[in-house]
């Protein structure tokens, strides 16, 4: 097949390109370019965008003997990306940035543009697997539990899935690193990226504030009683303790924590720890990674976080809306993050969270 390699510049991208030439495919590697001025992204170890990772990625090329191009991404990646990312902590919720950018750059505009070229599909570095079945290709968790990407890859449609290829997903990232090394990669051991690369200081709350202002507003408990102010409520989340500057303590010294974020009122509602305990939440716009998913409750599992571990639970899709409800509750989920389902280690599907019930 003829596939193009996404090459970040890190040692998992390379390793995939690597891998998709000696599995007999003719490979292409590409770099995406996300930013006009990429001296606004994050420098080097900590980004995936920059000007030196470019440079690793076509170093790694030059080693595995394929082409070498640049993509321009600049203009979808700040549409996409980072207006949505504005956009969402607006209205108070909390968004993941690099699941948007997997669903709306690295596949859906990186692959449009390649099956426009004549290829069949895209390679990346994601830990993450695919599996033929009945029903056609499926995603599936990676191997390796602590590097498994399978989360922010489940707002891929079937149609993009048939065009991922995976080549990490059945290795660990310790031998990875080590293959790296034999292959002569000289980014065998560069550090993951990681944090938000469009915020180059890693401040997220002065990033924001900068765009969207520093309106003064009430910080109040669930009463509505004034204990302090903010400046611009979108750089709070839920479940945030620190950082919250009240000046009326409780009486028995135990902290707050961040409940709702109003951004119509510019309110920031706090209360205590137990305040925040979810049981079900309920997911608008849900993609599915194979077949749709009927009325009939079923059980899964549910992740709500990149990193967070898969909670068992009960969901079902009533036709515009998934709901799912977790056998135990847990605290600080935040609307505008994704629930992923899964039944055992298959990705089935995901939804945005907008609304939480205790």
């Amino acid at each position: 097949m003829k596939l193009i390699a996404a090459m970040s510049g890190g040692v998992d991208s390379a390793v995939a390109a690597a891998r998709a030439v000696e599995a007999g495919h003719e490979i292409i590697g590409v770099h995406l370019a996300l930013s006009t001025n990429p001296q606004k992204y994050r420098s080097g170890a900590r980004g995936c965008c920059t000007i030196e990772d470019s440079h690793d990625a076509r170093r790694a090329a030059d080693v595995i003997g394929i082409p070498f191009y640049i993509w321009d991404m600049a203009e979808e990646f700040h549409q996409n990306v980072v207006e949505n990312f504005l956009q969402e902590y607006s209205v108070g919720r909390t968004p993941n940035p690099c699941l948007r950018c997997n669903e709306k750059i690295k596949f859906e505009a990186v692959l449009d543009r390649a099956r426009a070229m004549g290829f069949d599909g895209v390679v990346t570095g994601h830990y993450a697997q695919t599996k033929e079945g009945p029903s056609g290709k499926t995603l599936h968790r990676a191997v390796d539990p602590l590097k498994d990407q399978s989360y922010v890859l489940s707002v891929l449609t079937v149609e993009q899935i048939a065009g991922a290829f995976f080549p990490l997903g059945d290795t660990e990232k310790v031998d990875i690193r080590k293959e790296a090394h034999a292959r002569g990669l000289a980014v065998a051991q560069k550090p993951d990226s990681h944090d938000i690369c469009f915020v180059p200081s890693g401040d997220n709350a002065g990033w924001l504030r900068d765009r969207l202002g520093s309106d003064v507003g009430p910080i109040v408990d669930q009463d509505g009683v004034k204990l302090g102010e903010h400046k611009g409520a979108y750089t709070y989340t839920i479940g945030q303790r620190k950082g919250l500057g009240l000046t009326v303590p409780t009486v028995d010294g135990s902290p707050r924590f961040v409940l709702k974020i109003e951004p119509v009122t510019n309110t920031v509602v706090v209360g205590a720890r137990e305040d925040l305990a979810v049981t079900t939440m309920v997911g608008e716009k849900p993609v599915w990674c194979g077949p749709a998913i009927d009325e009939a409750p079923r059980r899964g599992l549910v992740q709500i976080r990149a990193h967070g571990q898969p909670l068992p639970s009960t969901y079902f899709f009533d036709g515009t809306h998934v709901f799912a409800t977790l056998d135990d509750p847990i605290l600080g989920l935040a609307t505008g993050q994704a629930m992923a389902l899964y039944e055992d280690d298959r990705v089935v599907g995901s939804a945005t969270i907008c609304q939480t019930r205790s």
